[in-house]
């Protein structure tokens, strides 16, 4: 799997015109973050490529993210949360065969 990666350095503003070059290159998104999947920044993202580029898609915006609890105390238990490469690589591969 061949994959583009676009490290947003700010939240606000966001490099959406990057973001949307990116879709148009590759007719899908994956959308990894370590906040909560639900209000989380990935909504807003999810929301402007599907506003602006919903036709150039072949498959779903797709999130990774962290599930929707709140983050426990221990650290070992929040490292088990987060998004890590296999939960990701797991993703890309549902993205690329959808």
């Amino acid at each position: 799997v061949e994959v583009e990666v676009i490290d947003l350095r700010t939240l606000l503003p966001f490099d959406k015109e990057a973001i949307l070059r990116s879709v148009e290159k590759t007719s899908r998104a994956l959308i990894v973050h370590e906040d909560v999947k639900t209000l989380g920044i990935g909504a807003e993202l999810s929301a402007v490529i599907m506003e602006e580029r919903f036709d150039r898609l072949d498959a779903p915006v797709m999130r990774v993210t962290y599930p929707d609890t709140h983050p426990p105390f221990s650290n070992v238990l929040e490292q088990a949360n987060l998004p890590d490469a296999d939960t990701i690589t797991d993703a890309l591969r549902r993205l690329a065969a959808y």
